[in-house]
């Protein structure tokens, strides 16, 4: 897959590229409903023998167009959501850099100077995508703005249990902790990328060494609670039990970011400094405070126990 960053206003005239099917969409999550979208321009390819691609942007639009938006946490930041589409499949990623700038085009502008100039030739949305200033091209006017040197395909609403797929949705269900419906809604398990810093190294007098992840301020967090989880390390998978939290025991004040810890069924080897992936499959508990270190104890081996039964049946 080749990546192609985009500045406004750019300088491509479409001899740069074959003829393609553009997929257009934020896709963050790239969840079930997106990809449908994605297929669906993957498919109008493969039967016009056209080359695929997908167009998204960064930043988040809502930072450059609400003062009071700073930052955006997302469900699959950019590093993540690149791999994904290169998964599907995609030719050509387009990473247009969203300014205001930008966001001004009219929607003939932007059919003219990010469709029709890139050698798009059929274009595929969700029904209730939006583009040009204040959203006010959709689908049903692209015919027109192309002035009919578009095919498209407007992709309808894609549901479960009788309610949309949508990122808002797949939060809702993050933040509560429900990871089965979570993997439901986006068509795989959810995952983190993080990094293996020192912590407090309590877990190992405890006779639980847990791994402390550092994670990346883009991404979105399941809710506080236990967990069981996968964690891919050195390239293997691994089981284990993971508590994203304040660490209430030990600390009367919450730090502004809950930690992750990682406990691995099973695994001594040191892995500080590496580079991890996590994988929440179902929560066991809510975090709480105990009264003593053997209390803890005592519930940290039920978490385990919980965890290898899980797995047996995984």
């Amino acid at each position: 897959m080749e990546i192609i960053n985009i500045h406004h206003p750019h300088a491509f005239n479409g001899d740069e590229f074959p003829p393609l099917a553009i997929a257009l969409g934020y896709f963050d999550g790239v969840h079930a409903g997106h990809q449908k979208v994605i297929q669906t321009a993957i498919e109008a390819g493969k039967e016009k023998g056209l080359h695929t691609a997908v167009m998204t942007f960064d930043p988040h639009p809502s930072v450059v167009l609400n003062k009071e938006v700073k930052h955006v946490r997302q469900l699959t930041p950019m590093k993540e959501k690149v791999e994904l589409l290169e998964q599907m499949g995609i030719d050509y990623l387009f990473i247009v850099h969203f300014t205001k700038e930008f966001a001004s085009l009219s929607p003939q502008s932007f059919v003219e100077k990010y469709l029709i100039s890139l050698n798009a030739k059929h274009i595929v949305a969700g029904f209730d995508y939006t583009y040009g200033h204040r959203g006010k091209g959709t689908m049903e006017d692209l015919p027109h703005y192309s002035e009919g040197k578009l095919a498209q395909t407007i992709v309808s609403k894609q549901e479960l249990d009788a309610e949309k797929i949508s990122s808002t949705r797949i939060r809702k269900e993050l933040l509560a902790g429900n990871m089965e419906e979570t993997a439901r809604l986006l068509g795989r398990g959810f995952t983190v990328k993080g990094h293996v810093i020192d912590g407090e190294k309590r877990g190992r007098l405890l006779g639980f060494p847990t791994a402390n992840i550092e994670v990346g301020k883009d991404y979105y967090l399941p809710g506080v609670g236990v967990y069981c989880v996968r964690m891919l390390v050195k390239g293997a998978w691994h089981n284990g039990i993971c508590n994203v939290g304040y660490k209430p025991t030990f600390h009367s004040v919450k730090d502004e970011i809950p930690t992750v810890e990682v406990h691995l069924l099973d695994f001594e080897d040191n892995i500080y400094g590496e580079d991890v992936c996590i994988e929440w499959n179902t929560r066991i508990r809510d975090e709480k405070k105990f009264e003593g270190l053997e209390a803890l104890v005592a519930q940290l081996e039920k978490d385990k126990k919980c965890a290898i039964e899980y797995f047996e049946n995984f």
